[in-house]
């Protein structure tokens, strides 16, 4: 413990011996100190606080999500300080007044770009921070100024939330509006295309009205005429059948002729008329009552051949015959138009088939034009609903307030420098000068040989020290001792002094200021 306490008296010792090198050294120390911080310029700084309060009851009925509204403020808090935002800051503040280029306005933009923060405290609370250190400004006025700034910039801030989205929108719609009439002339070319190919390729295109379809139509209507005609031409044969075994006329028997009856010859005609109606009938002969009709026109044909020939008969038209006549003439007028009408529909499905080869290629180019219509049809649907939308969006935005603002802290008017904390960083640097004294005068004792105690020189030699004499001053050597310890200690008092006159100086420019 004794040997600690003896070095640390034998360095003050070192370092007072060499007070008036540490007092030099401080005294540069110091005066280059000060002149540093008194070069760094005075940065003041303002603040203010926006609360951006956001409605949700018609937002949401039309679309607008409490996220997209919280992207559209962080885009709007990326983009803030933003090359354009600031130029906007530069020339509308004193800023202005120092840009005489580009290049300078580049340069206060970048300026800017650094003392200027933004930041959400909160979802909807945001706080602007802006600091002014012009060198060509006085320290009121840069305190003016960078409330200026902070001022600024929440007018931008409001200006691009509010007439942002509604320029935003605008310029949507007008896109929309373009790409629409863009999408409905393409439309209406695709829909004379599609008319036109339809008009000129009527009988080829598929669905109702196609070859395909009027071929199976023909078909069968032509085996529905060919089952008619074969109905109606039997049913000829069958007449002219009856109509060949029914005499044109009955034989009326004269006043000296035969018996009543009408004679032999009647009987004959009325039985041939009855063998000709059941055959109308579709019997075949071998049924029965055609034999037995067979047997009777045979008896009686023996009959008429053995009357006499003197007895004669008068003829009298048959009704019968007319009818059958009749009936005749209207069935072949039945059978002829049916095979006209047959004859009619094979001449088209001839005409038919020869163009069902070109009916392929007709409906894979119908498909196309239809495909391409309607991919056409499809986005200018979808641009339509998409511009209501946005258009609905907009109105909703523009005329119901939906995004307000409130400025909470409005830019303070700082009374005091930011940074740098001078006083602090004048007491820093007279600390470090009167440390950097006393370091060089410790380090100027230890490069020199000296033996301040007789212990440190018997260590040293290696021999015995038999004893040491003190310093003995005389009485003027004490009076000039004395003199020059007056003059240290005004030389300190005086470091002291400088220091006590920049800080009241310090606070005699903030008091101005404020």
């Amino acid at each position: 413990m004794n040997g600690l306490y003896d070095e640390f008296r034998i360095a003050v010792h070192s370092v007072w011996n060499r007070r008036w090198l540490a007092l030099a050294v401080a005294w540069g120390i110091c005066l280059l100190g000060w002149l540093v911080v008194a070069l760094i310029p005075n940065s003041y700084e303002s603040k203010a606080r926006v609360f951006v309060e956001m409605q949700s009851i018609l937002s949401d009925k039309v679309g607008i999500e409490s996220r997209d509204r919280k992207k559209n403020m962080d885009r709007v808090q990326e983009t803030l300080a933003s090359t354009i935002n600031l130029e906007k800051v530069v020339r509308g503040t004193d800023l202005n007044l120092s840009v005489a280029s580009d290049r300078e306005l580049a340069g206060k933009v970048e300026m800017l770009r650094k003392n200027i923060e933004i930041k959400s405290e909160k979802d909807n609370l945001f706080e602007i921070t802006a600091k002014s250190s012009a060198s060509n400004f006085s320290d009121a006025e840069n305190a003016v100024l960078s409330r200026a700034i902070v001022q600024k910039m929440i007018d931008i801030f409001v200006e691009e939330n509010l007439s942002g989205d509604r320029d935003e929108t605008t310029q949507t719609l007008k896109f929309l509006d373009g790409q629409l009439a863009t999408r409905e002339k393409a439309l209406q070319e695709a829909e004379q295309k599609r008319v036109q190919f339809e008009t000129e390729n009527l009988g080829l295109l598929p669905g109702v009205g196609s070859i395909s379809q009027r071929i199976e139509a023909s078909r069968a209507e032509l085996r529905q005429i060919e089952s008619q005609l074969a109905s109606a031409s039997s049913s000829l044969a069958a007449l002219n059948g009856q109509l060949s075994g029914t005499p044109p006329t009955i034989a009326t028997p004269g006043f000296g002729g035969a018996s009543s009856g009408g004679g032999a010859r009647g009987q004959l005609a009325q039985a041939q008329g009855k063998l000709a109606s059941a055959r109308a009938r579709g019997w075949t002969d071998s049924h029965p009552d055609i034999i037995a009709m067979k047997s009777e026109i045979a008896a009686l044909r023996a009959q008429v051949a053995a009357e006499p020939k003197g007895s004669r008969a008068y003829g009298t038209p048959n009704p019968a015959y007319s009818s059958l006549q009749s009936m005749r003439a209207e069935r072949q007028a039945s059978v002829a138009a049916l095979q006209a009408r047959k004859n009619a529909i094979q001449a088209d499905m001839t005409q038919l088939m020869s163009k069902q080869s070109l009916e392929p290629g007709v409906a894979a180019e119908m498909a196309r034009i239809n495909r391409d219509y309607d991919v056409l049809k499809s986005q200018y649907d979808k641009l339509l609903q998409d511009r209501e939308q946005i258009k609905l969006r907009g109105q909703v935005e523009s005329e119901t307030d939906s995004v307000k603002f409130k400025v909470i802290d409005p830019p303070s008017s700082p009374r005091s420098p930011a940074a740098p904390n001078r006083p602090l960083l004048l007491a820093m640097v007279l600390f470090v000068g009167l440390g950097g004294g006393v370091g060089a005068a410790f380090a100027m004792g230890q490069l020199q040989t000296s033996y301040p105690t007789s212990a440190r020189l018997e260590k040293a030699s290696g021999l015995p020290v038999i004893g040491s004499v003190s310093q003995i001053l005389t009485s003027s050597q004490r009076a000039i001792r004395q003199k020059k310890m007056r003059l240290f200690y005004s030389a300190g008092g005086a470091l002291v002094g400088v220091f006590a006159l920049l800080m009241a100086v310090e606070f005699i420019q903030r008091g101005m200021v404020a």
